[in-house]
């Protein structure tokens, strides 16, 4: 029996994702956040099963040739990403799941869950926009900008394939339109 439902964030680096998605996980306890598998090591703290599933190159290879992904990617040579459909499945008895994850993997996901699932694209006014936020972050150089800004156009070409485009250009409106959009979704 199908009991929570799945909400898909994508969005180009600089876009204020994380800033929504962290406001829509605190409006309801009804949330919960996918915890995704990784063949990296764990940096500090992290555990697994908590911030991610930790998993060996070969490991994560044989839970592919098993079919246990919902979405996977190879980023880098032996660095993988993915949502194992059991975490999936485990969450969903209990709670709305929300993901937050690239363009590819949002396609993916959407394509598997269907009408139970919501994808959203959150995206910034123009790419003059990006990059003003990104140089305000003081973190980034400026390879690294133009690196994440060309990314960023490629990105924007996916937001036709979500079901709805939250332009984050004045924050309070676009959390008031997010909330409406989430809470239309799960009361259908």
């Amino acid at each position: 029996m199908e009991k929570g439902k799945v909400i898909i964030f994508s969005a180009p680096s600089g876009s204020g994702k994380s800033t929504l998605v962290r406001y829509l996980m605190s409006t309801s306890d009804s949330y919960a956040f996918s915890i995704s598998a990784t063949s990296r090591a764990p940096r500090g703290e992290e555990k697994h099963g908590v911030e991610y599933f930790f998993f060996t190159p070969e490991e994560f290879r044989a839970k592919i040739a098993a079919d246990e992904f919902v979405e996977y990617e190879e980023v880098y040579a032996d660095r993988f990403y993915g949502t194992l459909k059991s975490q999936v499945e485990t969450q969903l008895q209990t709670h709305n799941i929300i993901f937050d994850v690239d363009v590819k993997g949002g396609c993916n996901l959407k394509k598997y869950y269907g009408d139970r699932a919501l994808f959203v694209f959150v995206q910034a006014p123009s790419v003059e926009e990006l990059r003003k936020r990104l140089a305000g972050r003081g973190d980034t150089s400026p390879e690294e900008m133009e690196k994440r800004l060309a990314k960023a156009e490629y990105e924007m070409g996916f937001a036709s394939r979500a079901d709805v485009v939250v332009v984050n250009d004045v924050l309070e409106r676009a959390l008031q339109e997010l909330l409406e959009i989430v809470n239309k979704f799960l009361s259908e």
